[in-house]
């Protein structure tokens, strides 16, 4: 196991990113996609937090966001006791060494017109990190943590797989040597072989670097099995946080528990015994929010309280945070 501590190294506090829309001649803004609106969770050094949710719910912009890719619209991010978002751009600039992305798409994140060791250079060179000779020893180094032959550097992304231009992306997001990094999605375009190898690899990493992650994925079997704590987020919002095993053993917000009566087990006698929670209805416009609880419109229980008043994010177990006016 990594050695996680009980240093809090990310502090998100009521962090809200909404993107205007403008319309017209003279671009008057009509409105805005609350994307990421009012989410605060914490990160231990050394561990990974799972974010979990449908496609659309403000998953990848949250980190983003985290990371300052985004300037967000409210809120604040404290990295190592420094908030983030009242960072000037060379203090940013000298923090983003400690903090770091590995993108979705292996496909579209690396420049196609570079060459894998120009890709995992490129972060040593922008920040004046070590010789010409330095920096190629360090790529090979690099190329070697993630399971590649030092000898492709001279090659083009294209001429590579979905699973080793991932690891690719890794290599370029531990070059600096962060201390935290978000995942975002990282397995997703990948296929199923590949998956587990790209996600064992992230743990040795972890291991050995003492790295934090924050793992945003849809893939509740596969975050189960990375993550420590997991945080559900629906429509921008965060509906429950826990330690892996309670939220999985004990899901109390009922969009938490719908969820998870979809994920497949292979026993077929207890699958047989799971009551499954359809939900109805289409996920609500993040442009037009439900008034109250984000979850109401589609929620099974929703009372008439839910419609009335946004439901506390609170503590009803040790380490359990749940967002729901009716589980007490």
């Amino acid at each position: 196991m990594n050695s996680q501590s009980n240093e809090v190294l990310l502090k998100v506090d009521d962090l809200k990113m909404h993107f205007p829309i403008y319309r017209g001649v003279f671009q008057r803004q009509v409105g805005a996609v609350h994307a990421v609106d009012g989410v605060s969770f914490e990160v231990m050094r050394g561990e990974t937090l799972g974010l979990v949710g449908e496609s659309g719910c403000g998953k990848s912009t949250t980190g983003r966001t985290v990371l300052q890719l985004y300037k967000p619209t409210a809120g604040n991010v404290f990295f190592e006791g420094i908030n983030l978002v009242g960072l000037k751009n060379e203090d940013m600039r000298k923090t983003r060494r400690r903090v770091q992305m590995i993108f979705q798409d292996p496909y579209a994140s690396l420049n196609p017109r570079m060459t894998v060791a120009d890709i995992v250079a490129e972060p040593l060179m922008v920040h004046n990190v070590g010789t010409g000779k330095e920096i190629q020893e360090r790529v090979a180094h690099l190329l070697e943590l993630v399971n590649l032959n030092p000898a492709f550097a001279t090659r083009y992304p294209h001429e590579f797989s979905g699973g080793q231009r991932q690891r690719i992306g890794i290599a370029r997001a531990l070059a600096l040597q962060p201390s935290f990094i978000v995942c975002d999605e990282p397995i997703s375009a990948l296929d199923v072989s590949i998956q587990a190898q790209v996600v064992n690899l992230l743990e040795e990493l972890q291991e050995q670097f003492n790295l934090t992650y924050l793992f945003i994925a849809h893939d509740l079997s596969m975050v189960r099995h990375i993550s420590k704590r997991i945080a559900v987020m629906y429509l921008g919002v965060i509906m429950e946080l826990a330690e892996r095993d309670e939220l999985y053993l004990n899901p109390l917000h009922p969009y938490t528990q719908a969820l998870l009566s979809a994920v497949p087990i292979p026993d077929p006698i207890a699958d047989s015994k799971r009551k499954r929670v359809i939900l109805e209805g289409d996920v609500p416009s993040p442009v037009n929010p439900p008034s109250g609880c984000r979850f109401r419109t589609r929620c099974p229980i929703a009372d008439k309280i839910c419609a009335e008043s946004r439901p506390e994010f609170r503590e009803v177990n040790p380490g359990h945070f749940v967002a729901c006016h009716l589980v007490k």
